[in-house]
């Protein structure tokens, strides 16, 4: 049965677009944290006081630190934590947000858009919450925050900049268009943020939600984002992936060495040169180059030869 899956798993990430992918990571990450949690829990003994904390620990090794000390000595935590999720309701949402958001963003501008929107913005809202968590102080010292919804954000918005009459079908509300669909989300982020629920959350959905526009805005006025993101992916793929053959270490350093026959080698490469040279002659044939050579001395003299054609007409004198 688990063959069976991982073969699924597989076939649906090299075959499946890019949210699936994407949502594919998400889920990945989270059922290896939590088995790292069982792991936690078991090695002390079934106990949640001690585990707890253990896993929190270990948790925020790949969270977004508001503490800029954390953070310059885990700078991996601007990417990580972006495909980080600890609660079950929290990557439901944000799974199903990108599924139905991203396939609207893949159709219209491209499926090589959606991960450098994604990334991006993501990064984008790991910067805004960075910045209000130190100037509000709003968590009374160093928090952490964790999850895809700031790059989930940059997709839904701009999902909306694309295509604001696109018509979506929502239980009990019947079609509604996408642009009152993101309006209400944004909205609610501002909400969260005024009554002080997860503000470091509402202000990496918004960080997100302006990446998101922004980037769609520039697509029109013809800045493609997506091609350098694109191709710095790119780079690190191929390093990585030439890393894991073995190609990096079977190229290994050359060695500058002095060849003994330098010289003699270069001579009959220049000898090469001129007998292709003489081959390539306007001459196509024995009679014809001597034909113009005959026409050369009636004209201009036997000393205007060259000592080349001299000596080609002494050897058809010969003939």
């Amino acid at each position: 049965m688990f063959q069976s899956i991982w073969d699924d798993v597989k076939r649906e990430f090299g075959y499946g677009n890019m949210v699936t992918r994407i949502i594919i990571i998400n889920v990945a990450v989270f059922v290896v944290i939590h088995l790292v949690n069982f792991g936690i829990f078991l090695y002390y003994g079934g106990s949640p006081e001690k585990s707890y904390p253990v896993f929190q620990h270990f948790l925020h090794l790949f969270c977004m630190s508001s503490d800029w000390r954390f953070l310059l000595t885990h700078p991996w935590g601007l990417f990580t934590s972006m495909f980080l999720h600890e609660g079950f309701w929290h990557i439901l949402w944000n799974m199903l947000f990108l599924y139905w958001f991203g396939r609207i963003v893949g159709d219209f501008i491209g499926n090589q858009r959606v991960l450098p929107i994604y990334l991006l913005g993501g990064l984008a809202g790991a910067v805004l919450f960075f910045i209000s968590a130190n100037l509000l102080n709003y968590g009374g010292g160093s928090v952490f925050a964790l999850g895809a919804s700031a790059g989930v954000m940059a997709i839904v918005v701009a999902a909306g900049a694309i295509s604001p009459d696109y018509l979506m079908r929502l239980i009990l509300l019947g079609d509604v268009k996408l642009k009152y669909i993101v309006g209400v989300l944004v909205l609610l982020d501002v909400i969260g943020i005024g009554n002080n629920i997860n503000t470091g959350g509402h202000f990496a959905h918004l960080g997100g939600a302006f990446f998101g526009w922004l980037f769609i805005y520039q697509l029109r006025n013809g800045a493609d984002w997506a091609l350098p993101a694109n191709n710095i992916l790119d780079g690190i793929a191929r390093f990585f992936r030439r890393l894991f053959t073995g190609e990096l270490q079977r190229q290994g350093p050359k060695v500058a060495y002095r060849n003994p026959s330098r010289e003699r080698v270069q001579r009959e490469r220049e000898s090469r040169r001129g007998k292709a040279a003489s081959d390539n002659s306007p001459y196509h044939s024995h009679q014809e180059q001597l034909d113009a050579i005959l026409d050369k001395i009636k004209e201009s003299g036997y000393e205007s030869l060259s000592e080349e054609e001299k000596e080609f007409l002494f050897n058809a004198s010969k003939k």
